[in-house]
């Protein structure tokens, strides 16, 4: 009934664009392309394979043309992957019909070798268009820049497009020879040109051979990728795409970017924000010309292909018993992701990480113990522990090393992982026998190379109070740059410089990856012999290892750090430099500017130089003065002038914070007798400001410091901070509404 309903549904559509959409066989001539990207061995997550198989036939009922394409990364990241070198997801895709892919970074992650047998062994084709071997004689892999498909006289080119990151993504070593030359280009470049020109010449010769239709098959992304090679760039930098369906950053979205001439083009990524498989994209070329993109979701539609759902079950089943072995426990859960659905591991430190990081340092014997963010695919819950649970959250089959390293090694190294902070970066490390600071008010000073690799850090450090853990007296201490210190991690990171650490390149090697011992194994060991099979209450939360201040001047754990924080956050105030000057004082501009910004920044028409003759056009603060001053919040003075760069005292802070409360409807008439106010001081604050200062202390949006109230003192930047948190918390409880953001945790 189902497939009758839409049967006739499509037919309603396809009638109200013309008869031309239809064929003689009642079928639609539209071309439906569905796309999946990031699927990372989720073999049955979302609506899995047999799901993405069920509605490629659903679509194949109503539909003469339907592809079904992948856009990278689905052959690593699970058990399955890992012990079959990614051979059991390459035969499920043949099973679901898949017709395209282009590689992900993760394609390369079983070597060169395993990848030629993977392209070989797969009955649809691997495109990329980019992707080129610089060795003797040609590359075994099997793939070609593009293919054009003929469906029914109109011509749609796919073309592939791999990410110039994946020397850094993956292990540069694979893409190297014996002597460590690359012997593979991603047509990378410092510019990004090298790959647009390469895209466009692809374009171009797809054209020129009649294609109606581009279709570009990426692997680039956006969110924490690199600008030049994000597939937004390529967009905007090349002409004749029609529709790109990307992956790489696992964003799930539908969206249009102009390209080199204007021209709208269709981006679309199936992604996994809610998960593998939550999402299939479909893209549709319309009979009439026109493409639309749409992304289904897994909750919306259940159906399976029995098929292909006892196909993988059966790979599944055969090897269960043995990872299905209970091999450790846990006594807490240890998170890749927060309660709001948002990733931790690749910009924060996590208990995930610090575990991995622990059990490589005492594992290798080492001073230091790293684990990059990249590394870590999912959580180790509460309860027992699976081989299959340790094998997801570890699935590279990476082997632990151990170097020598000089302390400058390791501060360059700490720089590189936080080069993106806060956006999210594969490199971003966990560290055990470390602690350390980023000042992320730092810009990054890193100079990196045409393929994404560190060179050096070229001006200020944004990651400083580098301290190391003396083993012998248990206390932390200053790192030395000139001393030798031994490092323990994963041969991906400090062995074949994955992630761009390329500062390990000159180190010694004192221990090398053994096959018998992979990362996996290694964190497995760790939990057996040290923690006594149980991973314990000591990984409940983050050990403390990484901080993170906005500000070189704000001290952790200062009264006024989160405040200061979160209105800096929200865009309410800016630092100054890389400080943030909290002990300075707070001016009427300020003032007033802070106060506009929280009140969303409403447009004024005024000019304020007809308002306040000290007061200049186009200045930071010239439209908050003119719409306090409009709205009564405050006034100049006598002489016609605002003073906009005057400190301004507590008490006079007190009135204009009980003004704004006034203009959002609200009374500051204080409920008790003034004489009853424990102030000292009480009767230093001027009249006209005494009620004002009254209910600010009453409501405790204003304290006192010690037991007077300091009225004639010059407010704080602080003290702003603070005020702005309490007031906003103040406003949303008048009007029983939710806080936009945290402002209720900054009370204190």
């Amino acid at each position: 009934m189902k497939k009758l309903v839409a049967l006739l549904l499509c037919l309603i559509m396809v009638l109200s664009l013309g008869t031309t959409a239809l064929a003689a066989d009642g079928k639609s001539n539209d071309i439906v392309i569905l796309h999946t990207d990031d699927v990372h061995c989720g073999v049955s997550d979302g609506m899995g394979y047999a799901g993405v198989a069920a509605y490629k036939a659903e679509m194949e009922q109503t539909h003469n043309y339907v592809a079904l394409v992948d856009c990278g990364d689905a052959v690593q990241g699970g058990a399955i992957g890992t012990l079959s070198g990614g051979a059991y997801l390459v035969d499920i895709m043949n099973e679901t019909g898949y017709d395209f892919a282009t590689f992900g970074n993760h394609e390369f992650d079983y070597k060169i070798p395993q990848l030629t047998k993977l392209t070989k062994q797969a009955k649809f084709k691997y495109l990329a268009c980019n992707f080129k071997y610089l060795g003797k004689g040609t590359s075994d892999i099997a793939y070609k820049p593009y293919e054009i498909v003929d469906y029914g006289g109109t011509k749609v080119a796919y073309i592939g497009i791999a990410t110039p990151e994946s020397f850094v993504k993956s292990t540069p070593a694979y893409f190297q020879d014996a002597n460590g030359n690359y012997i593979y280009s991603f047509c990378e470049d410092d510019d990004g040109s090298a790959l647009y020109k390469a895209v466009q010449n692809t374009v171009d010769e797809v054209k020129k051979a009649g294609a109606n239709y581009v279709i570009a098959l990426a692997h680039l992304g956006n969110e924490g990728t690199t600008d030049r090679w994000s597939s937004k760039a390529v967009i905007a930098n090349t002409t004749g795409i029609d529709a790109m369906l990307d992956g790489h950053d696992h964003l799930t979205l539908t969206t249009k970017v102009s390209n080199k001439d204007g021209k709208d083009v269709i981006l679309a990524e199936a992604g996994q924000e809610e998960g593998k498989l939550a999402t299939l994209g479909k893209l549709t070329i319309a009979a009439d010309g026109t493409i639309t993109s749409e992304l289904i979701s897994a909750k919306d539609f259940t159906e399976k292909d029995e098929t292909v759902a006892s196909y993988v079950e059966n790979i599944q089943n055969s090897f269960s018993d043995t990872v299905s072995k209970v091999v450790a426990k846990s006594s807490v859960t240890l998170n890749d992701y927060d309660e709001n659905g948002s990733r931790l591991v690749r910009n924060s430190e996590t208990a995930l990480g610090d575990l991995a990081a622990d059990a490589y340092r005492v594992m290798m014997d080492a001073d230091i113990g790293i684990m990059n963010g990249g590394g870590l695919r999912a959580p180790i819950k509460e309860g027992d522990i699976t081989l299959n649970d340790i094998l997801t959250v570890f699935p590279w089959g990476n082997l632990p090393c151990k170097m020598e390293v000089t302390g400058q090694t390791v501060l360059d190294m700490l720089e590189m992982g936080a080069i993106k902070y806060p956006s999210e970066s594969g490199g971003f490390l966990s560290v055990s026998g470390l602690k350390y600071t980023i000042v992320s008010s730092i810009p990054s000073s890193i100079e990196l190379s045409d393929k994404g690799e560190f060179v050096k850090v070229a001006g200020a450090r944004r990651v400083q109070n580098v301290q190391v853990l003396n083993k012998k007296t248990g206390v932390y201490e200053p790192i030395n740059p000139n001393k030798t210190y031994t490092l323990g991690g994963i041969d991906y990171t400090i062995t074949y410089c994955g992630d761009g650490f390329t500062m390990f390149k000159n180190s010694k090697v004192l221990k090398a990856g053994d096959a018998t011992m992979t990362d996996a194994q290694t964190v497995l060991s760790y939990i057996e012999t040290k923690l006594g099979g149980t991973i314990g209450e000591q990984y409940s939360k983050p050990a403390g290892r990484i901080s993170i201040v906005k500000y070189t001047d704000v001290v952790p754990g200062k009264w006024y750090e989160k405040a200061v924080n979160y209105v800096s956050d929200n865009g309410l105030m800016n630092g100054v430099g890389t400080g943030f000057n909290p002990d300075g004082a707070l001016t009427r501009g300020m003032l007033v500017t802070i106060l506009y910004r929280q009140a969303s920044s409403p447009a004024v028409e005024t000019k304020v130089s007809a308002k306040f003759s000290d007061c200049v056009e186009d200045s930071w603060y010239a439209p908050a003065v003119v719409w306090a001053a409009e709205n009564g919040i405050v006034g100049g003075y006598a002489d016609g002038t605002f003073a906009p760069n005057k400190a301004i005292t507590r008490q006079e802070m007190a009135k204009i914070m009980a003004k704004y409360l006034n203009w959002k409807g609200l009374d500051t008439t204080p409920s008790s007798e003034i004489s009853s106010y424990p102030i000292n001081d009480l009767n230093t604050i001027g009249g006209w400001a005494i009620e004002p200062v009254c209910f600010c202390y009453e409501q405790g949006l204003l304290n006192g410091r010690g037991s007077n109230f300091a009225p004639q003192a010059n407010a704080t930047r602080a003290e702003a901070c603070v005020v702005l948190c309490r007031l906003q918390k103040y406003v949303d409880a008048q009007s029983a509404q939710p806080a936009a953001a945290e402002p209720a945790a900054l009370a204190g």
